[in-house]
């Protein structure tokens, strides 16, 4: 990993955990001097505190457990008696917690595990995001499902067009509908990964990005890549051509989920069908004890794939990928990407 885009992260991680603890200190003291009440509360929870340890040293065990007995009972009541005014003020007793961006480390960008220090899923997303994801994912804000414009499809139907009895939009609530199966599943080690097929604009990259926001937002690492530039940076890290290496095929591997975009679109060589193979086995297996998914967005037809990347790769995703095609006209010929 990149030392000094660690290092830069955690300097913004260490501002941002000052900044929510100096803002509830600020609330509390703002409280205080309207309300010393809290503050004697404070002041009495410290001074029992304080007494009971002092008691705890000159005493029997017998006593020491009545002490403590009595400690928990006066601390309770106080706790209480605080929390039902700052509810009455605030309709929340935390209001004074800091108010930090993410609950689960604090903004610290570590968590403990299994009597192990690891990195935070933020953390690691903030490292994606940087490294691999800031020409892929730039539309997030604008690509979700609340943004999502089914009438942007047509409700045509045209078998001998589309090669379907349905219609675009009926094919697109269909796969809203498949996405939304695969998110709420997402842990689910039964739940197959996808395969988006389907010429440009038809919405693969949007449904995608609808995809990537809400498993963002449950903490989940998403980590984009362009099937060209993935193979060329995974063999430029493996014969030393990057000269600022951060692990990209270790993290290709390992997170939550991978979206490969755009394959088949790369210049085809056995060592890339060797490493997609890699790819796509490894995550099946679940060789890094953890559940990980993968989408994959191609132009390239189910039989293509299989004649294209061989039969060992298209047996692999023929039994634990589903399949979704795309089909209508080009969206963004008619009103731009945006307005999917």
């Amino acid at each position: 990993m990149n030392s000094s885009l660690l290092k830069q992260l955690l300097t913004e991680y260490d501002a941002k955990r000052n900044q929510a603890i100096e803002m509830a200190e600020r609330k509390k003291e703002e409280l205080l001097s309207v309300n010393p009440k809290i503050a004697e509360i404070d002041k009495e929870l410290s001074r029992i505190s304080i007494e009971a340890s002092r008691n705890i040293i000159h005493s029997t065990s017998e006593e020491k457990g009545k002490i403590m007995s009595e400690l928990k009972k006066k601390s309770t009541n106080l706790i209480k008696e605080k929390n039902a005014i700052i509810k009455e003020l605030f309709q929340s007793t935390d209001y004074f917690e800091p108010n930090f961006e993410c609950k689960t480390c604090k903004d610290t960008g570590f968590i403990q595990k299994a009597g192990k220090t690891e990195i935070c899923s933020c953390l690691k997303q903030k490292i994606y995001d940087i490294a691999y994801n800031k020409s892929n994912m730039g539309n997030l804000e604008f690509e979700n499902f609340s943004t999502l414009n089914i009438r942007m499809f047509s409700d045509k139907e045209n078998k001998e067009k589309y090669k379907s009895d349905i219609s675009p939009r009926e094919n697109m609530n269909l796969l809203r509908e498949k996405a939304n199966n695969f998110i709420k599943n997402f842990d689910d080690p039964q739940e197959k990964n996808l395969i988006f097929l389907g010429g440009t604009g038809l919405g693969k990259t949007f449904l995608t990005n609808c995809i990537a926001n809400e498993l963002l937002k449950e903490g989940k690492t998403v980590l984009y890549q362009t099937a060209p530039v993935m193979f060329d940076d995974i063999f430029d890290e493996k014969y030393g051509k990057n000269q600022n290496p951060i692990g990209l095929e270790k993290n290709i591997l390992t997170a939550d989920l991978l979206i490969i975009d755009d394959l088949g679109t790369e210049k085809v060589s056995d060592n890339k069908i060797e490493e997609l193979f890699n790819i796509i086995n490894t995550r099946l297996l679940n060789q890094n004890h953890k559940i990980t998914k993968t989408i994959i967005s191609t132009n390239l037809t189910a039989q293509e794939l299989a004649n294209t990347y061989t039969m060992r790769i298209g047996s692999r995703l023929a039994g634990s990928y589903r399949f979704l095609r795309f089909f209508g006209e080009d969206i963004r010929l008619k009103k731009g990407k945006k307005e999917i």
